[in-house]
């Protein structure tokens, strides 16, 4: 598959979209799949403004309303995360995930699905430490403490994705932390001179990331939030039990003479040692051992081989969408089905991947909905081995109550179809400062988490109905208005 992976989009919808026509035109290919790695800005109306944790000189309607709105259509199938300005209303009522446009697919707070046969998931948000051990407490309207936790990440949703099987790709807003030592350390410092204070600390990146990192052991890392590119390599090892993490690179001063002396496995300068005669000196390597000294002395063996990781990561953090900025690469990325998508699309030029949920995460949310805190207390979570029982349990009862719905697999668009809740924005209120105070929105209940908790058998902890009360109506984009009137 050609994957498209940008990193912030901060609304700029059309300029990414064109980009990718442009890149298409000039090397005569077709993209797949757009990533985008957060900052997405869902942002639908005026109101949904309001609820975006960013000064008041950036609350710029951009052009998602468009294609909320049904004015304008994604062209391509566009996979999303949150970042740390969003309009947090409209992805909480998708807490779980689900279409914010259409062909626009939010993979939820954390997450799992599957493109043609590509098993990728995500955490929106970024880390907060006072935060990560609460529950999603946040409430409209939002004071200026909660528009902005509302987007930390939580330890619910970390142990939750660390109880997935390998992904293909992850995707994050938040960079891993100390992934910079893995790449081009110095290339990045001179991009970046005040990350040195963070990185000299250790407080670049997020902890609970570097954590799944080790332990999902991804193919593909794709991440955004700091406003560069920037590439690394981790190796995982799995001989004899050690651990998966790679050393990390040491910090190399450019201008320093290095002296080729030998280092133990701690890192520690050091002669070889020889044994003579039961004791142990320490030899020069240089010196000529006269022949009559050779049967005294005992032959080091030969250097162990270096280990073979079992696997790598390979990570890529990209750029906001800015001219002159690297915030977008077309990456070819083979999945499972690229046989079958060949030939599909040698008969159907425009047919479009297959998106699919990933039962282990349906059975992974099935089993773990009991510790979904609406509170600040975060009630105790179940042992790693017993999460891991109940998880077994629940894909049992995936594959016995959700039968596949489209294509072969648990296809999406099966379950959840996209509809409005907000008003979109009226005729004649384009312009791009919002006019005068506006309240923050109501919170709606999104037929889409209604539908995908229905298909799971749970209840809607995000945003139920009112009690006594129905769903609201939602307001049909103006293609399902056109279609009813002609039906």
């Amino acid at each position: 598959m050609k994957i498209a992976v940008e990193g912030c989009c901060h609304g700029d919808l059309d300029a990414i979209y064109g980009h990718i026509a442009q890149l298409e035109e000039k090397n005569q290919y077709k993209v797949d799949l757009l990533l985008v790695c957060g900052d997405f800005q869902a942002v639908r109306n005026w109101a949904d403004l309001q609820t975006m944790a960013v000064p008041d000189k950036y609350k710029e309607l951009k052009d998602f309303r468009k294609y909320y709105s049904g004015e304008k259509t994604a062209p391509i199938l566009t996979i999303v995360i949150g970042g740390n300005h969003e309009a947090s209303n409209y992805m909480w009522e998708l807490y779980h995930g689900g279409w914010l446009a259409p062909n626009i697919y939010f993979i939820g707070h954390a997450g799992s699905i599957i493109v043609n046969g590509l098993r990728i998931a995500g955490a929106s948000g970024i880390f907060k430490a006072q935060d990560f051990r609460q529950g999603h407490h946040e409430k409209l309207p939002y004071d200026k403490s909660t528009m902005r936790s509302i987007y930390h990440i939580r330890e619910y949703c970390v142990r939750k994705l660390s109880l997935l099987p390998s992904p293909d790709i992850f995707m994050s807003h938040d960079w891993p932390q100390q992934i910079e030592h893995y790449g081009d350390l110095q290339g990045l410092l001179r991009q970046k001179k005040y990350f040195k204070s963070d990185i000299d600390s250790g407080s670049l990146g997020s902890p609970p990331l570097m954590g799944l990192l080790r332990t999902l052991k991804p193919r593909w890392w794709f991440a955004a939030h700091l406003h560069t590119r920037f590439e690394a390599t981790v190796a995982h090892y799995d001989e004899d039990g050690a651990g998966t993490e790679a050393p990390a690179v040491p910090v190399v001063n450019p201008d320093e003479i290095v002296i080729d002396v030998a280092l133990d496995e701690a890192g520690v300068e050091h002669q070889t040692p020889v044994a003579v005669k039961g004791s142990a000196v320490l030899r020069n390597p240089d010196e000529i051992a006269l022949s009559d000294e050779e049967g005294d002395v005992a032959v080091p063996p030969p250097p162990k081989p270096a280990p073979v990781p079992s696997s790598i990561t390979q990570f890529l953090a990209l750029d906001k969408c800015l001219p002159k900025r690297h915030f977008l690469e077309v990456l070819d990325i083979p999945s499972p089905n690229d046989t079958w998508a060949q030939s599909e699309a040698s008969t159907n030029p425009s047919s479009p991947p297959t998106l699919s949920y990933d039962p282990a995460w349906l059975a992974i949310t099935r089993a773990f909905h009991p510790n979904l805190s609406l509170t600040r207390t975060q009630p105790a979570f179940p042992d790693e081995a017993y999460a891991r029982t109940l998880v077994a349990r629940e894909l049992e009862w995936v594959h016995e109550h959700v039968p596949p719905k489209l294509d072969g697999g648990w296809g999406v668009r099966g379950c959840q179809t996209f509809v409005m809740t907000a008003p979109p924005l009226g005729h004649g209120e384009e312009g791009r400062k919002a006019p005068g105070r506006i309240p923050q929105p109501p919170w709606y209940t999104n037929p889409q988490t209604e539908a995908f908790c229905r298909m799971l058998e749970i209840p809607n902890k995000i945003n139920p109905p009112p009690k006594g009360g129905k769903t609201p109506t939602p307001t049909p984009t103006p293609a399902q208005a056109s279609a009813s009137t002609s039906s």
